[in-house]
């Protein structure tokens, strides 16, 4: 099981990272040839940068749209923030002083995650314009966070995992050595789960985290008047007449 997981956890890191900067590749290189910011927008580059800011951290739009579902987005993302950051001492040594500090509210927001992935997956089954539009993809990607969310809360609470075999494991990961995991089954089904994640992500809609930021409808700066929008495929037409 030792030389599964690495060899699990190394092909799904290449496969994310790969697959991420193929997509971002992908975005940057997609032609926007229309202005069209969703206003009211910024006319300014300073200002395009604030409201991706306000989007990215606050979920603006989501906001406006419907509170009751950004609660549990919102919720669910900011958790999973904190939840990854607390992951970072299985990985780092010695651990750095944020990173201890924000142990305690990490491991918390593990129910927090839980409680906005339930909501969320809850809203894709009551109301009943979601669930047309639903598809089984959107349900196994909910499903599998929820997943990875109640197996790392079970480990912490109720199995109790070794977590300094754990860290050993993934220190030596990063090193290109193998160290025993922990016979654990809770540990085995959580790490199974993350590796499944990390190879469907780059083919999934949770791709939305890089994507925001190719959005034209959010990344434009509204000042069709005062400059034309050409897009550079579209300035290289009128010289190869």
């Amino acid at each position: 099981m030792n030389l599964l997981f690495a060899l699990l956890f190394y092909v799904a890191t290449l496969i994310l990272v790969g697959g991420i900067a193929y997509r971002v590749y992908d975005y940057a290189r997609t032609p926007a040839p229309l202005k069209i910011p969703t206003t009211p927008a910024p006319t300014t580059s300073g200002g395009v940068a604030f409201r991706m800011f306000r989007e990215v951290v606050f979920f603006e739009s989501l906001f406006k749209s419907n509170l009751w579902i950004w609660a549990f987005g919102w919720l669910f993302h900011v958790a999973l923030a904190l939840v990854l950051l607390r992951h970072l001492r299985y990985f780092t040594e010695p651990v750095n002083f944020i990173i201890a500090f924000i142990q305690p509210f990490g491991m918390y927001a593990g129910f927090a995650m839980a409680a906005g992935l339930a909501g969320l997956w809850a809203r894709r089954f009551l109301v009943e314009r979601i669930r047309y539009i639903s598809t089984p993809s959107d349900h196994l990607m909910l499903a599998l966070l929820l997943g990875i969310a109640v197996t790392g809360l079970l480990m912490k609470f109720v199995m109790h995992t070794d977590v300094v075999a754990v860290k050993t494991f993934f220190l030596g990961l990063m090193a290109f050595e193998v160290q025993p995991l922990p016979a654990d089954p809770g540990l085995y089904l959580h790490l199974g789960m993350v590796v499944l994640l990390m190879i469907i992500f780059p083919v999934s809609k949770l791709l939305h985290a890089p994507g925001l930021f190719f959005s034209p409808t959010r990344n434009q700066v509204d000042n069709p008047r005062e400059t034309r929008h050409l897009a550079p495929w579209a300035a290289t037409l009128g010289t190869k007449d």
